[in-house]
């Protein structure tokens, strides 16, 4: 088939491979334009342009897609190609756009919709304790992430997954399912989202990273699992705002926040309901460290207390 593309992080640059691997052509790729990233904030590429312009395949990045001037060279890709495949693209696409490909555009969204429909599927589902995610291949609509089922599958979410390998366990899956999609396109059959079930998955800010300790030790494990890598849970001890990456529930009571052992497995502290484990830490300036070589760095005792504000 031809498949107009559009996409920017690594998520979507694994759909874009497996697309090309499979030997659809690709007359248009869309993707975010260059921003500045990283700590000397230099203008960066999406991974899906890096990809793109390693195979020489044309590139696309306007700043929105309001304007109907701007779907120019959709419209002109669109000529000539079969569908749209969309993948955590970033920009909304009005109903004009969605409407020039021949046979419509496709979405991969990073989860079993009706479920966490959004721009946080992955880390929302970490954070309420879903047992399972997925990847849906669903039609577009004007809605968000509310369009017809094509394909899907579940992907269970073990007990020590974090945002990220649960991304990059997603990120295979939705490659391989848009790849099937492509390959039986004809013998789909688009299947409504129930009613039943409905969830949004709202964009994660850094206001939700700071720990309260007065909270279960569960829905803090999973806090810092959600928020890994970004932003990273944060929590104030003697002063300075640490980062939290990696932690355990396990038993234990005391004042919330309060350090209650300091051991070769970790630092254990009280939570609302039960302790929680810190297992990797990391304080500025610094890089991410098991609590043991952290520990060598910012000593710390049994009573020592982190903020509860």
């Amino acid at each position: 088939m031809r498949v107009i593309f559009a996409g920017t992080p690594e998520f979507a640059a694994a759909a874009l491979q497996a697309i090309l691997d499979a030997g659809h052509s690709v007359p248009l790729v869309l993707t975010q334009p260059d921003r500045p990233a990283g700590r000397g904030m230099q203008m960066q590429s999406s991974a899906v342009k890096r990809l793109a312009q390693t195979h020489e395949l044309p590139l696309y990045q306007p700043e929105r897609l309001k304007d109907p001037a701007t779907h120019a060279p959709i419209r002109t890709a669109a000529e000539n190609a079969d569908l749209m495949v969309v993948a955590a693209y970033g920009l909304i696409l009005p109903q004009a756009v969605l409407d020039l490909p021949r046979l419509g555009c496709i979405n991969i969204h990073a989860s079993l919709l009706p479920r966490w429909r959004g721009a946080a599927p992955i880390q929302r589902a970490i954070e309420a304790g879903d047992a399972t995610t997925g990847v849906t291949i669903m039609q577009m609509d004007a809605g968000l992430d509310t369009g017809a089922m094509l394909l899907g599958e579940a992907l269970p979410i073990n007990a020590d997954d974090n945002t990220a390998s649960v991304h990059d366990k997603l990120a295979a899956l939705g490659a391989r399912l848009i790849v099937e999609a492509l390959g039986r396109f004809d013998s789909l059959r688009p299947v409504a989202q129930p009613a039943d079930g409905v969830t949004y998955a709202t964009k994660i800010s850094r206001d939700e990273a700071t720990i309260d300790w007065r909270r279960p030790a569960v829905e803090l494990d999973r806090q810092v699992r959600a928020f890994n890598p970004f932003p990273g849970a944060s929590a104030t001890c003697n002063g300075t705002m640490l980062k939290i990456w990696r932690a355990t529930p396990t038993t234990g009571s005391g004042e919330p926040g309060t350090v209650l052992a300091i051991d070769e497995q970790g630092i254990t502290v009280a939570c609302g309901e039960g302790a929680l484990r810190l297992d990797a830490l990391q304080k500025p300036g610094s890089k991410r460290l098991g609590s043991g070589d952290f520990l060598r760095g910012f000593p710390l005792a049994a009573g020592a207390r982190f903020s509860t504000d």
